[in-house]
C-alpha cells in the first residue's frame, strides 16, 4: 500500500494553501475535497488581499489548477475515520467520488506519514421561513465578509439573547439602522443598556418568516404579525465542526468548539495538524490560507529532520 508524505483533508484555502507549499517542496501530497465548500452559497469572497470580490467557486478553481502544475493530486471524496497506527502511520478511510455518487464509491484506505486536517466549520443556520431564499445574497453570517454591501441599509440581527444583540452592536460599525431580533430570549441588563445607548432597537418576538422581492430581502415577519424593513440580515446562532475527524483522532478542544493548535498549526497528536476555520481563530478566507502555508512548513521540516535522523 502506497505511504504518502501528506494527506490533506480539505479543499478550502488551507487545504489547497498548504499544498501548494508542500507541491513545491516535491512532498508526495494527496487533498480529499469533500465538494462541500462553508462558502459555497456567497456570491463573492472579501477581505483577501488582491482577490477582493472574487467568487468563491473561482477562487477553488484557480487555486486548484495552480496545486496540481506540483503533481498535487486531488480526489472527490469524504474521510469517514482516520486512526495513527503504533508505528506513527496515520490510515484514512476514504470513500471516493462527489457527495451524490458516495453511495456507490470506492472505499480506499490511504497511508501517510503526516496528515493536514482542513475541514471547517458548519454554521448553524437557523429554520425560519424564507431563509434559504435569501441566504447568500441579502442574508449572511460575518458583517467583516458582507458588512460593507449593506452600509448605510436597514439591517437585522439575528441570535437568541446577547448573541443578537452583540452582533447588532458589531453591524453598527456598518449602519445606524440596526434591529436586534432576539428570538423570544431577552438579553442581559448589560448589553440591552449598550443597545439603548447604541440607537439599537430590540424585538424579543420569534421570527415566524423572511419575504422579499426577486431574491432581495425586503421584510422580517414576526410571531406577532408586525414585520420590520430591512435590506441584510446577520445571524449569529453558532457552528459545529464540520467533521468528527479531530475527535476520532484525538484532539483537543478549546471552549468555543475549536481544536486546539500549538506553534504552527501542530495538534497534540503528533504528525497531525490543523488549519483553517476549525481552530476557530480570525474565520477569514485570507487567515486560513496563511495557517495552511504555516502548517506545510512546519510538516516539510518535521518530514526534512525525520529523513535525516534529527527527530
Amino acid at each position: 500500500m502506497v505511504l504518502h508524505d501528506v494527506v490533506i483533508v480539505g479543499a478550502g484555502p488551507a487545504g489547497l494553501s498548504a499544498a501548494l507549499v508542500l507541491g513545491r517542496c516535491r512532498r508526495d501530497v494527496v487533498v480529499i475535497d469533500s465538494g462541500q465548500p462553508r462558502n459555497g452559497r456567497s456570491k463573492q469572497a472579501n477581505g483577501f488581499l488582491t482577490r477582493d470580490g472574487t467568487p468563491p467557486a473561482d477562487l477553488r478553481r484557480v487555486a486548484r489548477s495552480e496545486v496540481e502544475r506540483y503533481g498535487v493530486r486531488i480526489f472527490a471524496g469524504e474521510v469517514t475515520t482516520a486512526k495513527r497506527t503504533s508505528d506513527g502511520v496515520f490510515e484514512l478511510t476514504t470513500t471516493l467520488g462527489s457527495p451524490s455518487e458516495r453511495a456507490a464509491s470506492e472505499v480506499r484506505i490511504m497511508r501517510a506519514h503526516k496528515v493536514l486536517l482542513a475541514t471547517g466549520m458548519i454554521d448553524l443556520v437557523p429554520q425560519i421561513d424564507g431563509f434559504d431564499t435569501f441566504y447568500g445574497t441579502s442574508v449572511h453570517h460575518c458583517p467583516y465578509c458582507d458588512g460593507w454591501e449593506h452600509k448605510d441599509q436597514r439591517l437585522v440581527a439575528f441570535g437568541k439573547g446577547d448573541r443578537g444583540v452583540g452582533l447588532a452592536l458589531a453591524l453598527k460599525g456598518w449602519s445606524d439602522r440596526v434591529t436586534a431580533c432576539t428570538e423570544g430570549e431577552p438579553p442581559s441588563d448589560k448589553l440591552r443598556i449598550a443597545a439603548k445607548s447604541a440607537g439599537v432597537t430590540i424585538r424579543e418576538e420569534r421570527v415566524r418568516c423572511l419575504e422579499g422581492d426577486a431574491g432581495r430581502l425586503a421584510r422580517v415577519v414576526l410571531s406577532d404579525g408586525s414585520s420590520i424593513d430591512c435590506d441584510g440580515l446577520f445571524f449569529n446562532t453558532g457552528q459545529s465542526q464540520r467533521s468528527n475527524l479531530p475527535k476520532i483522532l484525538g484532539c483537543h478542544f478549546k471552549d468555543d468548539g475549536g481544536v486546539k493548535t500549538s506553534e504552527r498549526q501542530c495538534t497534540v497528536i503528533p504528525g497531525l495538524y490543523l488549519a483553517g476555520d476549525a481552530d476557530k481563530d480570525v474565520q477569514f478566507i485570507v487567515v486560513a490560507a496563511a495557517e495552511g502555508a504555516t502548517a506545510a512548513v512546519a510538516i516539510n521540516r518535521e518530514l526534512q529532520d525525520e529523513r535525516c535522523g534529527l527527530q
